[in-house]
Protein backbone atom coordinates (compact mmCIF):
# COMPACT_ATOMS: atom_id res chain seq x y z
CA UNK A 1 0.00 0.00 0.00
CA UNK A 2 2.79 2.35 0.52
CA UNK A 3 4.05 1.80 -2.85
CA UNK A 4 0.80 2.44 -4.64
CA UNK A 5 0.38 5.59 -2.18
CA UNK A 6 3.85 7.12 -3.31
CA UNK A 7 3.07 6.35 -6.75
CA UNK A 8 -0.13 7.89 -6.65
CA UNK A 9 1.17 10.56 -5.28
CA UNK A 10 4.18 11.19 -7.60
CA UNK A 11 0.81 10.97 -10.74
CA UNK A 12 -1.53 13.48 -8.85
CA UNK A 13 2.02 15.83 -8.78
CA UNK A 14 2.29 15.43 -11.77
CA UNK A 15 -1.14 15.78 -13.50
CA UNK A 16 -1.93 18.93 -10.84
CA UNK A 17 1.52 20.98 -11.60
CA UNK A 18 1.53 20.55 -15.04
CA UNK A 19 -2.30 21.48 -15.43
CA UNK A 20 -1.40 24.51 -13.34
CA UNK A 21 1.45 25.35 -15.05
CA UNK A 22 -0.30 25.00 -18.70
CA UNK A 23 -3.41 27.68 -17.66
CA UNK A 24 -0.27 30.61 -16.87
CA UNK A 25 0.36 29.45 -20.75
CA UNK A 26 -3.45 29.11 -22.42
CA UNK A 27 -4.40 32.25 -20.67
CA UNK A 28 -3.85 34.45 -23.54
CA UNK A 29 -5.32 31.95 -25.92
CA UNK A 30 -7.29 29.45 -24.43
CA UNK A 31 -7.67 26.13 -25.91
CA UNK A 32 -10.54 25.23 -28.74
CA UNK A 33 -13.84 25.85 -27.51
CA UNK A 34 -16.22 22.72 -26.36
CA UNK A 35 -19.36 22.21 -27.44
CA UNK A 36 -22.78 23.24 -26.05
CA UNK A 37 -22.76 24.52 -22.23
CA UNK A 38 -19.28 23.08 -21.35
CA UNK A 39 -17.70 25.47 -24.16
CA UNK A 40 -19.60 28.60 -22.45
CA UNK A 41 -18.77 27.92 -18.96
CA UNK A 42 -14.82 27.16 -20.43
CA UNK A 43 -15.51 30.51 -22.13
CA UNK A 44 -16.29 32.37 -19.32
CA UNK A 45 -13.63 30.34 -17.01
CA UNK A 46 -10.71 32.04 -18.83
CA UNK A 47 -12.22 35.57 -20.06
CA UNK A 48 -12.96 35.68 -16.42
CA UNK A 49 -9.49 35.25 -15.50
CA UNK A 50 -10.99 32.87 -13.14
CA UNK A 51 -8.60 30.04 -14.50
CA UNK A 52 -5.76 31.34 -12.47
CA UNK A 53 -6.78 31.10 -9.43
CA UNK A 54 -7.77 27.40 -9.99
CA UNK A 55 -4.19 26.87 -12.07
CA UNK A 56 -2.37 28.80 -9.03
CA UNK A 57 -3.93 25.99 -6.57
CA UNK A 58 -3.26 22.87 -8.72
CA UNK A 59 0.37 24.36 -9.48
CA UNK A 60 1.01 24.59 -5.60
CA UNK A 61 -0.67 21.51 -4.76
CA UNK A 62 0.96 19.41 -7.75
CA UNK A 63 4.46 21.08 -6.04
CA UNK A 64 3.71 20.34 -2.42
CA UNK A 65 2.47 16.75 -3.63
CA UNK A 66 6.13 16.52 -5.95
CA UNK A 67 7.93 17.41 -3.08
CA UNK A 68 6.55 15.11 -0.16
CA UNK A 69 5.82 18.61 1.79
CA UNK A 70 2.41 19.26 3.24
CA UNK A 71 0.74 16.71 1.59
CA UNK A 72 -2.48 16.81 3.93
CA UNK A 73 -2.54 20.82 2.88
CA UNK A 74 -2.39 19.80 -0.78
CA UNK A 75 -4.86 17.03 -0.43
CA UNK A 76 -7.85 19.57 1.08
CA UNK A 77 -7.04 21.95 -1.35
CA UNK A 78 -7.03 19.38 -4.30
CA UNK A 79 -10.20 17.80 -2.72
CA UNK A 80 -12.24 21.15 -3.90
CA UNK A 81 -10.60 21.03 -7.21
CA UNK A 82 -11.77 17.29 -7.79
CA UNK A 83 -15.25 17.46 -7.05
CA UNK A 84 -15.69 20.49 -9.15
CA UNK A 85 -13.92 18.46 -12.13
CA UNK A 86 -15.87 15.40 -11.56
CA UNK A 87 -19.30 17.59 -11.10
CA UNK A 88 -18.27 19.77 -14.20
CA UNK A 89 -18.07 16.03 -16.39
CA UNK A 90 -21.26 14.58 -14.76
CA UNK A 91 -23.08 17.58 -16.14
CA UNK A 92 -21.43 18.95 -19.38
CA UNK A 93 -18.84 16.75 -20.31
CA UNK A 94 -19.52 12.99 -19.63
CA UNK A 95 -17.19 11.56 -21.74
CA UNK A 96 -14.27 13.39 -20.20
CA UNK A 97 -14.72 11.70 -16.54
CA UNK A 98 -12.30 8.84 -17.00
CA UNK A 99 -9.14 10.81 -15.98
CA UNK A 100 -11.31 12.57 -13.01
CA UNK A 101 -12.02 8.96 -11.62
CA UNK A 102 -8.26 7.83 -12.14
CA UNK A 103 -7.27 11.13 -9.92
CA UNK A 104 -9.92 10.15 -7.32
CA UNK A 105 -8.35 7.08 -6.42
CA UNK A 106 -5.08 8.62 -6.57
CA UNK A 107 -6.28 11.21 -4.05
CA UNK A 108 -7.75 8.05 -2.17
CA UNK A 109 -4.73 6.10 -1.65
CA UNK A 110 -2.95 9.25 -0.74
CA UNK A 111 -5.30 10.41 2.07
CA UNK A 112 -5.31 6.72 3.62
CA UNK A 113 -1.81 7.24 3.74
CA UNK A 114 -2.47 10.84 5.64
CA UNK A 115 -5.57 9.80 7.50
CA UNK A 116 -4.78 11.02 11.02
CA UNK A 117 -3.69 14.13 9.54
CA UNK A 118 -7.02 14.28 7.37
CA UNK A 119 -9.23 12.81 10.28
CA UNK A 120 -9.32 16.21 12.60
CA UNK A 121 -10.97 18.00 9.66
CA UNK A 122 -14.28 15.56 9.99
CA UNK A 123 -14.58 16.55 13.76
CA UNK A 124 -17.86 19.16 14.57
CA UNK A 125 -15.80 21.29 16.76
CA UNK A 126 -11.78 21.75 17.44
CA UNK A 127 -10.30 20.53 20.33
CA UNK A 128 -10.32 23.03 23.33
CA UNK A 129 -7.08 24.82 23.39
Amino acid sequence: MRIASTIARFLMGLVFAASGLSGFFLIAHGPPPMPGLAGEFQKVFFESRWVLFVDGVELIAGVLLLANRFVPLALVALAAVLANIVVFHITMMPSGIFPALVLIVCWILVAQRHRAALLPLLKPRPPAA
